[in-house]
């Protein structure tokens, strides 16, 4: 945890300073040189997993989508309810609907019961075309804003010594969030496996988790450095890179591709694309994730991972939870969300 919350500051300072420096504005470092990285535990687990063949082809997939899930409920829950976070209109009429669209993809090409190396192919090549398509429009519009990102993260490094400083920041900071993470990961697992967890528990959950410690630090750390863009770019970034990166070169690599069990692609992918369309209405809501929104978040996670334990034990009161849920919390939610846009129209319609 110690190197978890120094790895996540070194990182967010350094990238902090490239923004200015490259002429990107700070949400296009948070989408791309941030995310990619603190996303790379989920890259080493899955593609190692995957690479092994046989059983290791769920705890990829799990790796993921798990991770995504992880990513909104949680972090971005945890991130909002540090302090309430100003959603940019990029992420609305880009990035939100690119992760949107990766997850479609994504389970259109589970449907066959695998995640051939083809659709992995087509996966990694979607992660280029995006990242190249992000900096370019990062970079046209900073030119237009290029004061007012000055005045906030300071004057460009104008010396290779400064630019290479930064960088240094951000590999160190990346090397300790890996390290961390992996040492945590180590040591939860085994903790499970002494408590007597199934494998499928602890690849949902706990390597899931563990695996999305870096955002979690990163994200965290931003939104009490004031660094927004960078708490909510990293979030989004990452769960695209997730999907089209780790899955994608995951697939690529392994043997026979990746098996997708029909509990995944009957409950755990559906959940992971209800929580990408969950952002939209969050995000529009006035353009701010409230504390109140983050608080939601996260009770939504703890009824996630409660539901898996309860499945998993077989438990007696399962069909209880699952009736609550259907007729109480789901419904409670849809209303929620759409008084919350029929407000934010309504004011805008009154402006």
């Amino acid at each position: 945890m110690i190197l978890l919350t120094g790895g996540a500051e070194i990182l967010v300072r350094g990238a902090s300073r490239i923004a200015v420096t490259a002429g990107i504005t700070p949400l296009v470092v948070g989408l791309t040189v941030v995310a990619f990285g603190t996303s790379s535990p989920e890259m080493a687990v899955s593609v190692m997993a995957a690479f092994s063949g046989g059983a290791g082809s769920d705890i990829a997939l799990g790796n993921v989508v798990g991770s995504n899930i992880f990513n909104i409920l949680f972090i971005l829950g945890l991130s909002a309810m540090i302090t309430p976070l100003i959603v940019s209109l990029q992420l609305l009429r880009l990035d939100v609907p690119v992760m949107i669209g990766a997850s479609i993809v994504m389970l259109l090409l589970a449907l066959d019961g695998r995640v051939g190396r083809l659709d992995g192919i087509i996966l990694f090549s979607g992660v280029i075309i995006y990242t190249i398509f992000v900096i370019y429009q990062g970079r046209k519009e900073s030119r237009q804003n290029l004061k007012e990102f000055e005045l906030e993260y300071g004057q460009p490094a104008k010396n290779k010594f400064q630019i290479a400083l930064d960088l240094l920041l951000i590999f160190a900071g990346l090397a300790l969030l890996v390290l961390g993470s992996n040492w945590l990961v180590k040591g939860a697992i085994e903790i499970a496996q002494f408590l007597g967890l199934s494998e499928l528990i602890i690849s949902l959950t706990i390597v899931a988790a563990g695996t999305s410690l870096p955002e979690v630090a990163t994200s965290a750390i931003a939104s009490l450095r004031g660094e927004r863009d960078i708490a909510v770019g990293n979030i989004i970034g990452s769960n695209i890179f997730n999907i089209l990166a780790v899955l994608g070169l995951s697939a690529t690599v392994s043997p026979s591709g990746i098996g997708v069990s029909p509990v995944a692609l009957g409950f755990d992918i559906p959940v992971m694309l209800a929580v990408a369309f969950i952002c939209l209405p969050v995000f529009f809501s006035g353009f701010l994730i409230t504390r109140t929104e983050g608080f939601m978040l996260m009770a939504y996670y703890v009824i996630y991972v409660s539901y898996l334990i309860l499945s998993a034990t077989h438990h007696d009161s399962l069909g209880l939870f699952n009736t609550v849920i259907i007729f109480f919390v789901i419904p409670v939610t849809i209303l929620t969300l759409t008084f919350a846009v029929y407000q934010q129209f309504r004011a805008k319609r009154k402006a």
